[in-house]
């Protein structure tokens, strides 16, 4: 009976380390995707130009809207690059997991050459899945940080405070000179 179950389990996860693998593919190309939209958007924000600051385009397109609604807007467009951060890997565990139980039974057979081949694919498959997450993870933290002021800049503009420069955020802040010294 439990060498049944271990037997079907065992199939099961097999089954899975193409689509897996076919995952963290995916992922690793979406990683450079997002981090070329990133490397755009952050020339764009540095030039000035409008289209680097998606919050702003949606206030002028709705004056109305809340800081609510763009709050949620801008969770709404980190969450792509917040799962992959997250589910990469998770993926690339089981991608090293996967063809581990097939190399330790090749082990056993002294077939050296199956153990390879399957720690090849264990160890080629997380490092990508890391690379992807770690590429994601920088882009989800500078966007974060992008919406969070520009997100203050637009409620202070609302509530009539003193206009702030526009992109003064994206400029590096200088120390004084007295506390260089």
């Amino acid at each position: 009976m439990t060498s049944s179950i271990e037997g079907a389990l065992y199939g099961v996860s097999q089954f899975f380390l193409t689509p897996v693998l076919v995952a963290i593919a995916a992922l690793f190309l979406y990683a450079f995707f997002a981090l070329g939209a990133f490397v755009v958007q952050a020339l764009q924000r540095r030039a000035g130009q409008a289209a680097g600051f998606e919050l702003n385009q949606v206030v002028r397109a709705d004056p109305r809207i809340g800081i609510g609604e763009l709050e949620v807007i801008a969770a709404q467009r980190l969450e792509c690059v917040r799962i992959a951060t997250r589910v990469a890997p998770l993926l690339g565990l089981v991608a090293t997991m996967i063809p581990m139980g097939p190399a330790l039974g090749a082990l056993g057979d002294g077939d050296l050459a199956a153990v390879s081949g399957g720690l090849g694919v264990a160890f080629s498959a997380v490092i990508l899945a890391l690379i992807a997450s770690a590429m994601t993870y920088a882009v989800a933290q500078v966007r974060r940080r992008w919406y969070a002021a520009d997100l203050l800049r637009i409620e202070r503009e609302r509530a009539g405070g003193a206009a702030t420069e526009p992109f003064m955020h994206e400029r590096p802040h200088a120390l004084p000179a007295e506390a260089v010294r």
